[in-house]
């Protein structure tokens, strides 16, 4: 296999756009996955479906899904490994993933954000949650390639601002990308949302809820606060940035996040 050995990158996600391209159903469980492709295709979108893991990252590379719905109890490969390998993978790394899963305490969902997952919900689930669920990060997706296509667009015509530096970190709407005294920095789209969040703020404090309303959406489902700690903790692990003595993302205790003031 390509994505837990990485010898191979996938061809180019952004190849096609998101409203052309399929949701994966990955679940070993039969019933659940008739049951979760009949709601996804009233609603429209196109389905296609894994029972493992492997057959998981093969139906990555051969659809571009434009999001994954991802049981953690698979045979061969988990569902955890399944996010880990994506989450590496040069092109794959920033598809939406939802874990729907029987573990559902909050240590588990909490692994499971940490793990890369953008979204976790519990089973038994809602089905029309789920769809909710879907539909708001798609539509998230969906905005941030529209924004991303106008800034590509000004930028050829020698227009664009968008580009944000901060220190010697420069975020890239446009290229959907992040450097850091120009060494690329891979990251999600929810990790690459709550950075851009943060430097727009310029050095204001923005509260967990304002985060979440930012990156997730007001009208999204129920979602964990700590699911901002655990994306925070994770973009700050891939930045390298020490929460003791922050360069660029900032806690201020009880009250939120900001961006670290620039230094000189």
């Amino acid at each position: 296999m390509m994505f837990p050995t990485m010898t191979a990158s996938i061809s180019p996600a952004a190849a096609l756009p998101i409203r052309d391209r399929p949701i994966l159903v990955v679940d070993d469980d039969a019933k659940i996955v008739r049951l979760v492709k009949t709601y996804l295709e009233r609603e429209g979108y196109g389905v296609v479906t894994a029972a493992d893991g492997p057959a998981a990252l093969d139906a990555i590379e051969t659809h571009q899904p434009a999001l994954v719905v991802l049981d953690l109890m698979l045979p061969e490969l988990d569902g955890r490994a399944v996010i880990r390998a994506v989450r590496r993978d040069e092109e794959a790394g920033t598809t939406p993933i939802i874990v729907l899963s029987a573990r559902g305490t909050t240590v588990d969902r909490i692994a499971g954000l940490e793990d890369g997952a953008d979204d976790y919900l519990p089973k038994p689930f809602s089905p029309a949650e789920l769809v909710v669920r879907v539909k708001a990060i798609l539509r998230r997706a969906s905005t941030t390639a529209a924004v991303e296509r106008e800034a590509a667009a000004a930028q050829s015509a020698g227009t664009s601002g968008e580009r944000i530096a901060h220190n010697d970190l420069v975020l890239d709407p446009a290229r959907h990308e992040v450097t850091i005294g120009g060494r690329p920095v891979q990251l999600t789209h929810v990790e690459f949302r709550i950075l851009q969040t943060l430097l727009e703020a310029d050095g204001r404090v923005l509260s967990r809820d304002q985060l979440l309303d930012a990156v997730w959406g007001a009208d999204q489902a129920e979602v964990l606060d700590r699911t901002v700690d655990v994306h925070i903790r994770r973009l700050r692990d891939k930045l390298g940035d020490d929460a003791e003595a922050p360069r660029w993302v900032a806690t201020v205790r009880g009250s939120g996040y900001r961006s670290a003031p620039a230094r000189s």
